[in-house]
C-alpha cells in the first residue's frame, strides 16, 4: 500500500469533503519521497504533529504519522523557527504526515466524542454542538445516574484524572460531549438543559457561567480527550489491513 492509497483508505470513512468549514488541511500534509510507489509497512499515530512525534515515529521505523492536530491550518505558513524544525524532522527522515481534525472529532463511531461516549456508556445518542455550521459532538443519556466524580472516572484512562466542576444535579443523567478546546460550548450544553458537559479544556471565563446556570463540567484535558479518536482509527487500520501500528503518547498535561 502506498501513501496515496493509505490516505484514500482513511478518507473513505473520515470523509474530509463533508467538513468544508474546517480550516485544517485534512489529508496528506507532508508526502514521502515516492507517495505513489513507496510501500507503507508501519504507521504511527499521535495527537499532535510536532518535532518530537516526527522523530519518535522515525526511531520506531514508521513510514507515516497520522495525527489529529496537523501542521497546516488555513493559509500557508512560512518555514522558519519552530515550524522549520517540525517540517525538517519529517522530510529528513522521509516520514509522511496525514492529519484529520474535525472529521476525527465528529465521526459517529471512530471520533473523539463517540469514543468518549462509549467509555461512559451513553445511550440514545444524538448530534450535539455546532461549530462553524458543523455538528461535531454528541449528547445522550447514561445507563444509570452517576455523580460527577463517578462520571469523570469513566472518561479518563486509569492513570489520568479530570478536573471536576460539580455545579449541577448530584445525579447526572444527560450528558453532552465535545473534546479538546471546547470549554465555551458549555453554553450549548446548558441551553439544551443537560446535566453535565464533558470537554477537554475548561477556561476561566467559562467557570462562572457554568456555576450560575447549574451544569456539571468535566474537563479531561485537551490532549487526553483527543487520544481517543487516533487510537480508534489505529485499531481499525490494524483490523482491516493487518498493518503494523504504534501510538506515540506525548502528553502536554493540558
Amino acid at each position: 500500500m502506498t501513501l496515496f492509497e493509505l490516505d484514500a483508505y482513511f478518507n473513505s470513512f473520515l470523509k474530509k469533503e463533508n467538513f468544508p468549514s474546517d480550516i485544517s488541511r485534512n489529508g496528506i500534509q507532508i508526502q514521502n519521497e515516492a507517495p505513489d510507489r513507496k510501500p507503507i509497512s508501519k504507521v504511527a499515530f499521535a495527537v499532535d504533529a510536532c518535532e518530537a512525534t516526527a522523530l519518535e515515529a522515525a526511531s520506531l521505523g514508521a513510514d507515516v504519522l497520522f495525527v489529529h492536530h496537523g501542521l497546516f491550518w488555513g493559509d500557508c505558513t512560512v518555514l522558519t523557527g519552530s515550524q522549520y524544525k517540525r517540517i525538517a524532522a519529517f522530510i529528513k527522515n522521509d516520514i509522511a504526515l496525514c492529519a484529520y481534525h474535525i472529521p476525527l472529532d465528529a465521526h459517529e463511531k471512530l471520533g473523539n466524542n463517540a469514543g468518549l461516549a462509549d467509555r461512559i456508556g451513553l445511550k440514545k445518542r444524538e448530534p450535539f454542538g455546532e461549530w462553524k455550521n458543523m455538528t461535531i459532538g454528541v449528547k445522550g443519556v447514561l445507563r444509570s445516574p452517576l455523580s460527577a466524580d463517578e462520571l469523570a472516572s469513566l472518561v479518563m484512562r486509569p492513570e489520568k484524572k479530570a478536573a471536576v466542576f460539580p455545579f449541577g444535579p448530584q445525579k447526572i443523567r444527560t450528558v453532552g460531549i465535545i473534546s479538546g478546546g471546547a470549554g465555551e460550548d458549555v453554553r450549548q450544553a446548558s441551553a439544551e438543559g443537560l446535566d453535565a458537559y464533558i470537554t477537554g479544556a475548561f477556561e476561566h471565563e467559562d467557570y462562572h457561567f457554568a456555576k450560575e446556570t447549574g451544569i456539571n463540567v468535566i474537563a479531561g484535558g485537551h490532549y487526553e480527550t483527543e487520544t481517543v479518536g487516533v487510537n480508534l482509527v489505529r485499531a481499525k487500520l490494524e483490523k482491516d489491513l493487518r498493518m503494523e501500528t504504534v501510538f506515540i503518547d506525548i502528553p502536554t498535561g493540558l
